[in-house]
């Protein structure tokens, strides 16, 4: 598959490394076309680094690693570019205080969708740390990291669903669009909780088996 990058931070590195090691065509880029560049040499699996939109425009996939406050203008500029592609939205809206920058507005995902509405957006990879992501594969006592995923296109859906395999993941699926506000939600919340108080989030839910309470 062919997959463009916008962006080339952490989310940006993490993600187009596996991609490309699973055999994927990688273009990663940025405004900083050095920056691409080196970000591209140091990944290697023959990635190749563009200006955003030579990256928008190289595949049916395009990731969207970019910060929530600079997300939209950045897509808007490009969604002639990203017309009928499948976009890839990664970012949390989190700020200082581990409070939803959101709250009372569209999430960052719509704000996304509707900065270039002939796109296909789906909110994924949003939940954990970037070197979480870059773990080789993200499996936790034997168990894959499941990967929620929103979205209102269905042939977007399997493009990601199939990305997030090949990071060593599973997708899941989480709805529509409608409700990428609350993966956005739920991640405030889980950083508030790891890095504001070292809890241990996997500790609020039973398993499965007892998710509607014992068994009787």
């Amino acid at each position: 598959m062919r997959i463009g990058v916008l962006g080339t931070g952490n989310m940006a590195d993490a993600l187009a490394t596996h991609w490309a090691r699973a055999g994927h065509q990688v273009t990663v880029g940025g405004r900083d076309i050095g920056r691409a560049e080196r970000l591209a040499a140091r990944i290697g699996a023959g990635i190749r680094a563009a200006g955003p939109r030579a990256a928008a425009e190289s595949g049916p996939v395009v990731l969207a690693a970019l910060p929530f406050a600079a997300g939209a203008a950045v897509v808007g500029e490009l969604r002639a570019a990203l017309d009928g592609r499948t976009v890839i939205d990664c970012s949390n809206p989190v700020g200082a205080g581990f409070r939803l920058l959101t709250e009372g507005g569209a999430s960052a995902a719509r704000r996304l969708a509707a900065a270039a509405p002939g796109a296909h957006v789906v909110k994924a990879f949003n939940l954990c740390h970037e070197d979480v992501w870059r773990m080789r594969p993200p499996v936790f006592d034997g168990r894959p990291l499941a990967v929620p995923l929103c979205g209102d296109d269905e042939e977007a859906l399997a493009r990601v669903g199939r990305l997030v395999r090949d990071v060593g993941c599973a997708p899941l699926a989480a709805g529509g669009l409608d409700r990428a506000g609350l993966l956005e939600a739920a991640a405030a919340l889980y950083i508030g909780l790891w890095v504001g108080e070292g809890a241990d989030v996997q500790a609020m839910a039973p398993p499965l088996a007892y998710a509607a309470g014992p068994r009787t």
